[in-house]
C-alpha cells in the first residue's frame, strides 16, 4: 500500500476552511472579481482584518466530534490574500489589525492534537503584478496600473511561497491546489513538495495529474453518481452553502439531509469529502453552520463503520437504489431516505447473514431469501432486508444496514448477468 492508498484509506471525513479578506464584506469568496471591484479598493479590506474569534481549537474539536480526521484551509485564495507570515508580499495577515501568523497557529494546535494539516493554494492570483490577468476564467479582465504580466516571474514567486508552506509549518499531509488558468504542466513543483513533505498527498488542479481527483460540487443525482467506485483515488468536496464557499452573510444552506446523501453516496464508492464551511469575519463558524455540521456528525458517527476500512461493493448487486461497501465478510448496504419501501432486496446475493442490524438506530432485523412473484420464471431465492423505517428519523438520515456473514457472500458478476439474460 503505497502512501495515497494509506491516506485514503484511513482518512474519510475532512474539513475545508474558506477564510479570508473576502470574510469581511460576506458576499462570496470571489467578490472582487465578480463585483469588479478595483485592486485599489478591494486591497483597504486588510485594514479591517482582525479574526478575534478564530481559535484553531475550538475548530479542531468541531471536526473532531463530527468524527472528521483531516482538514484543510485556504492559505491564499484567488484574491492574492496570504494567512500566513510570507516574505514574498506584504498582502498578508502579519499586516492586518490581526498581526499574527493565523496560519501558524492553526498548525500549531493542528501538531499538538495530530490532527493532520492540509493546505489550500490559488495558483490564481489578482493582486500579484507578475501574474497574467487576461479575463480568462476565475481571472480579471487585464492587468491593472504596474502590473508586470510575466507568467515565469510569477511561477518563480508561487515556487518560493510554496516552499515557505512546506518548510515552516511543520508536517503537511495535503495540499490543494486550484485554478491553474493556463493549464501550465511543471511536474517539478510537486516533486519539490514531496521532496519537503514525503507524507503528502497532492490533488490534481496544479501542474500535473497529482495523487487524486477533486469533483466539486458533487451531488447524488449526477451522472458519476451512477458509477460503482471511483477510478482513482478521489476526494469529492462541496460546500454547506449554495452560493458560496467563504463566509456568506445571506447564504442559502443546502439542507443536512441533501448533504448527508451526497456524502454517503460518495465515500460508499470509495471516495473521501472534504466539508466546507466559512468563517465570519471574526473567524469563528457560524451558528447556522455549526448546526448543519452537527447534523450530519450524530449521522456519521452512527454508521462510520460502513465507510471505515471498506472498499466499494456495489457491483454484487443489479439493485439501483443502494450502493455496497464491504469488510471482509460484512457487507453494508447504504439507502437513500426515505426508503422506496419496507423491504431492501439484493439481487443476485442469496445468503442469509447471521445479523442485520440498521446502524442508525440499532434495531436488528429480519431477512429472509424467498421466492418472490416477480422472478418466477428463474424461481431464484433472493437475498430480502425487512422492516425499514419508512418515515421514521425526521427524514434528516440516509440509512445504512449492517449484514454481518459467517462464509463467503454468494452473489458474483456472471450470476447478474445470467439473471438479466
Amino acid at each position: 500500500m503505497n502512501h495515497v492508498e494509506e491516506w485514503f484509506s484511513s482518512r474519510k471525513l475532512g474539513l475545508f476552511l474558506h477564510f479570508g479578506l473576502y470574510s469581511i464584506e460576506g458576499w462570496h469568496e470571489q467578490d472582487q472579481m465578480r463585483r469588479r471591484i478595483p485592486r485599489s479598493e478591494y486591497g483597504k479590506l486588510i485594514s479591517k482584518f482582525n479574526p478575534i474569534s478564530f481559535n484553531p481549537d475550538a475548530i479542531i474539536d468541531l471536526a473532531e466530534s463530527l468524527g472528521m480526521e483531516y482538514l484543510c484551509i485556504t492559505t491564499k485564495h484567488h484574491d492574492g490574500f496570504c494567512l500566513w507570515d510570507t516574505q514574498h508580499t506584504d498582502f498578508n495577515v502579519m499586516h492586518s489589525p490581526y498581526g499574527k501568523d493565523l496560519l501558524g497557529e492553526l498548525a500549531q494546535a493542528c501538531h499538538r492534537r495530530n490532527f493532520p494539516l492540509g493546505l489550500y493554494y490559488s495558483i490564481a492570483d489578482w493582486h500579484h503584478p507578475n501574474y497574467p490577468n487576461q479575463g480568462r476564467h476565475h481571472e480579471l479582465e487585464g492587468p491593472e496600473a504596474g502590473d508586470n504580466p510575466n507568467w515565469n516571474l510569477y511561477v518563480e514567486y508561487l515556487k518560493d511561497q510554496v516552499r515557505e508552506l512546506c518548510t515552516k509549518y511543520g508536517e503537511v499531509r495535503h495540499f490543494f491546489w486550484d485554478i491553474n488558468v493556463p493549464e501550465h504542466v511543471d511536474p517539478s513543483i510537486n516533486v519539490m513538495i514531496r521532496e519537503l513533505q514525503p507524507k503528502i498527498v497532492i490533488n490534481n488542479r496544479g501542474f500535473d495529474e497529482g495523487d487524486f481527483g477533486t469533483p466539486e460540487r458533487e451531488y447524488q443525482d449526477d451522472e458519476t453518481s451512477r458509477q460503482h467506485f471511483f477510478s482513482r483515488p478521489t476526494e469529492a468536496c462541496n460546500s454547506i452553502g449554495t452560493q458560496s464557499w467563504g463566509f456568506r452573510k445571506n447564504e442559502s444552506y443546502y439542507a443536512s439531509n441533501f448533504l448527508i446523501h451526497s456524502i454517503d453516496s460518495i465515500m460508499a464508492k470509495g471516495a473521501n469529502y472534504l466539508l466546507n464551511v466559512g468563517p465570519d469575519e471574526k473567524g469563528a463558524i457560524p451558528e447556522i453552520g455549526k448546526k448543519i455540521l452537527t447534523d450530519i456528525g450524530q449521522w456519521y458517527s452512527k454508521v462510520r463503520e460502513s465507510f471505515s476500512d471498506t472498499i466499494p461493493c456495489s457491483e454484487l448487486t443489479r439493485s439501483d437504489e443502494v450502493f455496497l461497501t464491504r469488510r471482509e465478510n460484512t457487507l453494508y448496504v447504504h439507502l437513500p431516505f426515505p426508503a422506496r419501501s419496507d423491504t431492501v432486496l439484493l439481487p443476485p446475493i442469496s445468503s442469509l447473514p447471521q445479523k442485520a442490524t440498521l446502524l442508525n438506530t440499532g434495531t436488528e432485523l429480519k431477512c429472509s431469501n424467498d421466492v418472490l412473484p416477480m422472478f418466477w420464471r428463474k424461481k431464484p431465492r433472493f437475498l430480502q432486508v425487512h422492516g425499514i423505517p419508512q418515515h421514521a428519523l425526521g427524514g434528516k438520515e440516509t440509512l445504512v444496514i449492517k449484514l454481518e456473514f459467517d462464509q463467503e457472500i454468494s452473489g458474483t458478476l456472471e450470476q447478474i448477468e445470467e439473471f438479466r439474460g
